[in-house]
């Protein structure tokens, strides 16, 4: 039972009649009539416990995007249901702010009949988002007092990565047309597959002239090569204690997910095969034997629930991992961070086994703060700033040596808005050279 404001202006009245009637008479006889009003109020109220709901529309959004969920609520009894109802969901639903206006709705139900509300969610945090209750508050026709009740109605959302670097994606499709020779003249490349013959055209270059078959017509042929295709792609995303870290307002984890999907969509377009390890001390997501456009969805679909686990990776194990997932030659893509005691005392020492035998790309989430930083001067506290900055920036660079000395290792590291496109065009640079 709940009581409202329209009650306690009635009381308050009632005070200015006990004025009138000094004495208990007054107070008793005020009560009473309050009392009584409340009770008819109650019982004239439509009940709660009976209302029925239901629920449809979304279950899957992107992170920051607007999903409209319906909820359907039917009363079964003969009275008028005017209710405030609440459908709580967790305070990660909506943005900062909105929450108490967007879980909140005016329902009026006649009797036998039905209505629908729509709460429209905004989430602000990626995997699943599940519905918390629904309580109804049912006012009687006086306005003085309101039944009040919660249900349990199950519903789901899996908020998904928010895959931003998408807008970089026609650019690097147009590219990868290039180098597949559908836009232009198809070029030779270091290690590339034979394609096709055509004739000479000023300009060509002449390792690429065939001279067998060129001495069998009257024009010179040239060879046409196209970039290697069904090559395997392994995306190691590192979810251990250095992917929690923020670069601004972004987790290092999140634009690593941005980088890698950016990856696995181009990637799939160019006719490569995809698989994903998630991994920190166990394996925390995985994704093995999708092709063509079923890749990027369940990629998708196995990053939404990833969160960072406030823990050393073991890195002896991710190696194995990686090692497991990849059984032939591969392109290992490693999602980490470049901390130099986490990179020495860990990566280090296992990235000979995986140069070994596969072609490795180690990128990692740039902090541009740094080198501003390293620039400020004008206080005491900033000449310290800068000197730590500046140390940081160059043990960074000693450790980047490190890895880029092992054959077979690139090293790309760049901001989280930068990191999607630099990862693309160091696949697209390797994918010409013939190096997957």
């Amino acid at each position: 039972m709940a009581l409202t404001g329209r009650t306690a202006l009635l009381a308050a009245l009632g005070a200015l009649v006990v004025a009138l009637l000094p004495g208990w008479h007054g107070v008793l006889t005020v009560a009473l009539v309050l009392l009584a009003a409340v009770v008819l109020d109650l019982a004239l109220a439509a009940p709660v416990r009976t209302l029925r709901f239901s629920r449809s529309g979304t279950t899957t959004v992107r992170l920051h995007e607007e999903a409209p969920v319906e909820l359907t609520v039917s009363n079964p009894s003969g009275r008028l249901l005017v209710a405030d109802l609440r459908d709580a969901w967790p305070p990660s639903s909506w943005q900062p702010g909105t929450a108490f206006d967007a879980s909140r709705h005016r329902v009026r139900v006649p009797g036998g009949e039905r209505t629908r509300v729509t709460t429209t969610l905004c989430p602000t945090r990626r995997g699943d988002h599940e519905a918390v209750r629904v309580t109804v508050r049912a006012y009687g026709p006086l306005g003085l007092a309101a039944r009040q009740g919660s249900h349990e109605v199950p519903w789901t959302v899996r908020v998904l990565p928010r895959f931003g670097s998408r807008k970089h994606l026609p650019s690097k499709l147009a590219r990868l047309r290039e180098l597949d020779g559908r836009t232009s003249v198809l070029t030779r490349g270091e290690g590339t597959e034979f394609d096709s013959l055509r004739e000479y055209v000023p300009g060509d270059d002449v390792r690429s002239i065939d001279w067998r078959a060129t001495a069998r017509q009257t024009t010179v042929a040239v060879r046409t090569w196209r970039p290697e295709r069904d090559r395997h792609l392994l995306l190691v995303l590192d979810t251990g204690r250095t992917s929690a870290g923020r670069v601004g307002d972004v987790p290092r984890l999140d634009a690593s997910m941005d980088a890698a999907l950016l990856l696995t969509a181009l990637a799939s377009q160019a006719g490569d095969r995809v698989d994903l390890l998630a991994y920190d001390r166990q394996v925390r997501a995985r994704v093995r034997g999708r092709t063509g456009a079923e890749v990027l969805p369940a990629v998708v679909r196995a990053m939404a629930p990833l969160e960072p686990a406030l823990i050393e990776t073991d890195t002896g194990a991710l190696a194995a991992a990686t090692l497991a997932g990849a059984p032939r030659r591969s392109l290992i893509v490693l999602f980490t961070g470049l901390d130099t005691g986490a990179v020495e005392s860990g990566l280090l020492p296992v990235l000979p086994r995986l140069a070994l035998r596969h072609t490795v790309i180690v990128a990692a989430v740039g902090d541009p703060r740094i080198e501003e930083m390293a620039r400020k001067r004008g206080s005491v506290e900033a000449v310290y700033q800068a000197a730590s900055a500046s140390r940081y920036e160059a043990e960074r660079q000693h450790t980047v040596a490190r890895l880029k000395a092992h054959r077979n290792v690139t090293v790309v590291e760049a901001p989280p808005e930068d990191l999607a496109p630099a990862v693309a065009d160091a696949y697209l640079a390797l994918k010409t050279a013939g190096k997957l």
